[in-house]
Formats: structure tokens, C-alpha cells, sequence
């Protein structure tokens, strides 16, 4: 881990975006950055939080400075009139197009254009294939932001090359994830009272796009070689699931559990996750997998945190795996293919120096996506769009 350094305040930043306790993957994010900014820079910035409809009610820690409704246009220049007057010197925006009002999420523009302060635009999402209305969005949203940020270099190489988007603007600052040290998985196993039985994990909210009934039919060929194996499902069903169809995947899965006969192996944690419990699950798991369907998902947070935890790696091909799992940092499965999942999990499975050897294979690529890293490249891009502001390294032992 990390010396305890922290570095000299380099720019007055607040961060937008959807933040806990609501539970999405973008909230997660912000509050893990904002985290990271605030160590690396001795800091305490301000947050601006994006409401879905319903969340009115919603109480928030004192960072919350201010708040968006997503279905209401108005606050959003309202938003922005806000920072004018705020002392920060400019905006962080962690943008997905679910998170935003109007078409596409389109109503974002305005609080852009009425912003008088430098905005960078974090964008978690970035579809290889727009439609046209995706596609004029973005480029409106990245021509209003003065600078952009993709957290994968096949991100970074869309924005340019399906969004015209000029390679000057655009930078490229991975996902950040847990600074932890490289260990075995013995003491977290302890702590679950799971003995010493080979674990294998996916964590994250629950929707039809994980493909976790893949998973499940493959435990199926594991447990066949490996009947101690145990696959733990973490995390509660997206709540935007939730309100749609209640818990009917997540009982779907229940159900292929049962029939397959595998009670013993398979294990759905219906719990939201916080950051502690996400490291130590990841700290007892032995192989990682994610069996997602959608093949243009360009992030995934639980990939780049199973990385940087020096997991041994298993998922379908999607663009964010196929970057980040190559070199022989992790093994690629073919979509909706319980026998291919299977096939790599056993050979892992069947080999432990193997999954030793793509362990730290991962572990050392994921250096450089640590939190603390992660904040010192955000802390430097600001520094360049705040003049004024520098950046030098300060020990605080």
C-alpha cells in the first residue's frame, strides 16, 4: 500500500453526480473519488447529487452541497448558477446517460452551458455503435466540457473515432480501485466461517444483463470436478430493477439453484455491498467472474476492482474485459455459454500455479488504477484547467 503521503492542494473541485446512499454504480464511483481527491489533497469538496424521481425525501451527508432532480429541467441551470457563485474553481461530472433528464440525458447540456467554470466530463459509457441521438448528444456534451476523461484506453479511442471528439481534449484515467496488499485469501475465508473451500464471486446489483443464469448452469461442470467449490452471488437487485419487476430474477435464479441441486455451491448474498465488505468478499475470493451479456460495455467496476485485488479472472469478452484481461491477466469466455465458463473455470480450477501466475499478473497492472493514483492524475488535470494551483508531492508521516 501507499506511504502515508498526501499531496498540497491543487484545485478547488466539486464533483457531480448520483451519490450514496443511493445505490448505483455511479454513486459508488463519485463517493470513492471524492474519498481519494479529499486524502491525496487534504480537501473537503462539495458534492452535487443527481435525484431520480422519488428521492426527494433522500438525506444526505453535509458534502451534499446541492442537488439536481433529474426529471426537473429547471434545476439544472439552477445547479449551475449555484457553482458561479461556489468557492470551487471548477466541476467534476461523472456522466452516464440513465442518470440525466431529457433525450438521452440532453438536459445536461444546460447546466454546461450556464456553467461560467471549467467542467470535466467523466463519461462511464461509451456505445461503439450510437444511434443518431446518442450520437449528437455526446458530442454536444464533450464540445461543452473542457476536457473529457475515459476510464479505458478503447473508451478514449471511441470518443475519437466513432464521436469525432479531438484526441487533445480526451484523457484517459482508469477506473480507480482498492489500494490493498497482494495476500493469500485464508484469513478473509476465516472471517466468513467458509473454512477453506475454493470460492468463486461476482459481486455488484442484480439485473438480467449479468448473465448470472450462465454462471449458475455452469457451476454445474465445476462442481462436477470440484464439488467443494462455492460461487458467491453478492449484492441486492438493482433498485431501478426492484420498482420495475421486484425480485423475479433474483427468484428465477433461487429457483436454478434448486433444480440443479446445487444449494451447497451456489450462494445469492442479497446485500448492498459497502467498500469494506466488496475488499474483504474479493480478499476470500480465489477466481473473479463476470459473466456479462451486453458486448459493448466499455466499465465495469467490479472487473476493475477484481483486478486491482490480484484475482484470478474469468468473463465474456465485452470491451472493457477484453482491455483490461489481456496479456494473460485473465481468461475470456464466450457469451451465454455455460460449458465455455465451465471450461475456463475448471482450468483454473485444475491448475493452481496458473491462477498464481495470472493473479500477479493482474495485481501489477492494477497499480496503476489505485485510488490514490487515480486522484493524483485527476489532481493534475485540474491543476492544468485552474492556473494558478500547483501540485507537489507533501509527506505527512
Amino acid at each position: 500500500m501507499n506511504s502515508p503521503s498526501h499531496y498540497a492542494l491543487a484545485s478547488r473541485a466539486l464533483f457531480l453526480g448520483s451519490y450514496p446512499p443511493r445505490e448505483c454504480g455511479i454513486a459508488t464511483f463519485t463517493k470513492d473519488m471524492v474519498d481519494a481527491y479529499d486524502r491525496a489533497f487534504g480537501a473537503s469538496s462539495p458534492v452535487i447529487a443527481v435525484d431520480e424521481p422519488g428521492a426527494e425525501v433522500r438525506r444526505y451527508g453535509p458534502e451534499v452541497v446541492a442537488r439536481i432532480a433529474e426529471q426537473d429541467r429547471e434545476s439544472y441551470a439552477a445547479a449551475a448558477a449555484f457553482v458561479n457563485r461556489y468557492p470551487v474553481d471548477l466541476v467534476n461530472i461523472q456522466h452516464e446517460y440513465g442518470l440525466f433528464g431529457g433525450e438521452r440525458g440532453d438536459w445536461l447540456i444546460d447546466f454546461l452551458q450556464a456553467l461560467e467554470k471549467p467542467a470535466v466530463l467523466t463519461m462511464h459509457t461509451v456505445l461503439p455503435e450510437p444511434d443518431e441521438s446518442y450520437l449528437r448528444v455526446t458530442r454536444r456534451l464533450c464540445a461543452d466540457a473542457t476536457k473529457v476523461v475515459a476510464l479505458s484506453e478503447t473508451g478514449r479511442g471511441l470518443l475519437q473515432s466513432v464521436y469525432g471528439i479531438d484526441s487533445e481534449r480526451v484523457d484517459t484515467i482508469h477506473h480507480g480501485v482498492p489500494d490493498v496488499p497482494f495476500q493469500d485469501t485464508y484469513a478473509a475465508k476465516a472471517s466468513f466461517g467458509i473454512g477453506q473451500r475454493t470460492v468463486i464471486s461476482t459481486f455488484g446489483l442484480i439485473s438480467r444483463g449479468k448473465g448470472l443464469e450462465y454462471a449458475i448452469e455452469a457451476m454445474r461442470g465445476v462442481v462436477r470436478r470440484h464439488p467443494e467449490a462455492l460461487y458467491l452471488i453478492l449484492g441486492e437487485t438493482h433498485p431501478v430493477v426492484r420498482r420495475q419487476e421486484g425480485e423475479s430474477y433474483r427468484e428465477s435464479l433461487l429457483a436454478m439453484v434448486r433444480q440443479f441441486g446445487l444449494n451447497y455451491n451456489v450462494q445469492l448474498v442479497d446485500k448492498y455491498l459497502d467498500f469494506d465488505e466488496v475488499v474483504t468478499y474479493l480478499a476470500a475470493t480465489d477466481i473473479y467472474l463476470t459473466p456479462y451479456l451486453n458486448p459493448a460495455q466499455i466499465v465495469s467496476g467490479t472487473l476493475a476492482y477484481a483486478v486491482g485485488c490480484g484475482k484470478a479472472i474469468v468473463s465474456t469478452p465485452y470491451l472493457y474485459a477484453q482491455e483490461l484481461l489481456a496479456h494473460n491477466r485473465g481468461f475470456l469466455c464466450d457469451f451465454r455459454d455455460a460449458a465455455s465458463i465451465a471450461e475456463r473455470l475448471n482450468m483454473l480450477l485444475d491448475d493452481p500455479s496458473l491462477r498464481r501466475a495470472t493473479e500477479r499478473r493482474a495485481y501489477r497492472f492494477g497499480r496503476q488504477m489505485t485510488w490514490p493514483h487515480v486522484a493524483a492524475q485527476y489532481g493534475r488535470l485540474f491543476s492544468e484547467l485552474a492556473p494558478g494551483h500547483s501540485l507537489e508531492l507533501v509527506n505527512s508521516a
